[in-house]
């Protein structure tokens, strides 16, 4: 058995660290492996991207898609955890279920841009009324078969789920 006093780390587990600068037996004394003079000899250099006045790498390739300046965060919840609040009894289902509502509940943090409901299986809860931004037609369907419905404002995303 070991005793406290004798524990050690396995051979070859930790590396000592190179002390630069230590005169010239060492290897890497003077310059410290830095070479001569020049910007990345000094300390502070950022030039991660820069090639020397080259078109940087990032700057060659081809740009694809578009991506908004200002994006919509939204929260996204898929239906069976929705219904996994209802049957907890945390989630009132009486009223209407909302962005506010759901905050209450505990099953979002914050509010957002908005709810969207995503996810085709495992509701089972019988009339809730969602008021919502965005359904997918995997929610829809499941929750108005299910016997609920689903509000959402009429707009050029929602028209064609």
């Amino acid at each position: 058995m070991t005793r406290l006093n004798e524990l050690r780390d396995n051979p070859g587990a930790s590396k000592k660290r190179v002390r630069v600068g230590r005169g010239i037996g060492s290897g890497v004394g003077k310059t410290g492996g830095r070479g001569q003079k020049g910007q990345t000899s000094r300390s502070g250099v950022a030039i991660n991207g820069f090639e020397g006045g080259q078109m940087p790498l990032h700057m060659r390739m081809p740009k694809r898609g578009f991506n908004p300046h200002n994006p919509k965060k939204w929260n996204q919840l898929r239906i069976d955890r929705i219904q996994a609040y209802i049957d907890s009894g945390k989630l009132d289902v009486k009223g209407v279920v909302d962005a506010d509502a759901l905050v209450n509940a505990g099953v979002i943090r914050r509010k957002l841009d908005g709810v969207r409901l995503i996810g085709s299986s495992g509701f089972t809860a019988k009339k809730v009324s969602f008021k919502v931004d965005y359904a997918t037609k995997g929610a829809l369907a499941a929750i108005e078969a299910a016997g609920g419905k689903v509000d959402m404002p009429k707009t050029e995303e929602t028209a064609d789920a």
